[in-house]
């Protein structure tokens, strides 16, 4: 039975997120999925009256109360899966996992900045900015080789997701970067990833 209403987008990276983490925890068919579009320039009026901030995803519980944005959604259906699914109880399993939260959803940040950027006519981009994107991306791509050892070794988390999504919107948006160059252990971790049954159900398509 349907509970949980989720503003939702198939290009959103978070919301990618939060039903990847939906379905790990045996909760998909819980809820019920609505389009929903948000653009930087131009918030949503509706979905303001549930999250200020006009940002997906936004997740309605059956009483009314209204959850976002994806860390604490994430969270919140772990808890009701029972704790310990995604997000590890004990240290310092724990802070690692959260550590690749934070690590896969800022690339996420960055990357939707310089998506952004890049859309923007030509003489009012600044380049500089997408320098900095560019290096912050390579960065952490080259530190994630460094630690896909540890990715493979691990519990599947939260921080799996994350960095797992975050590698895919490279894929899905800047495929020109092609970021598995001279990364073989991580490319051979994502591709563990993109195969679990939660992560091909929601993959990313560009419909408007």
């Amino acid at each position: 039975m349907q509970d949980m209403l989720l503003h939702w987008s198939p290009r959103s990276p978070f919301v990618r997120t939060v039903m990847i983490a939906a379905h790990e925890c045996g909760l998909a068919d819980r809820i019920e999925t609505v389009r929903t579009v948000v653009a930087a320039s131009q918030p949503n009026t509706e979905l303001m009256k549930e999250n200020p901030q006009s940002r997906l995803p936004t997740l309605r519980l059956a009483d009314g109360t209204v959850v976002y944005d994806s860390p604490v959604i994430c969270e919140y259906f772990d808890m009701l899966a029972g704790g310990g699914k995604l997000f590890p109880q004990d240290f310092p399993e724990r802070l690692v996992a959260l550590r690749r939260q934070s690590l896969g959803d800022g690339m996420l940040d960055t990357l939707l900045m310089w998506r952004g950027e890049a859309t923007r006519p030509p003489a009012q981009q600044s380049i500089k900015h997408m320098q900095a994107w560019r290096l912050k991306t390579k960065v952490s791509v080259d530190a994630l080789e460094e630690q896909a050892d540890g990715l493979g070794a691990s519990q599947f988390s939260i921080g799996h997701i994350a960095l797992g999504v975050a590698l895919g919107y490279v894929d899905f948006r800047f495929p020109e970067l092609k970021w598995r160059d001279g990364h073989p252990k991580l490319t051979a971790w994502h591709t563990t990833f993109e195969a679990r049954p939660s992560t091909k159900t929601n993959t990313p398509v560009d419909e408007p």
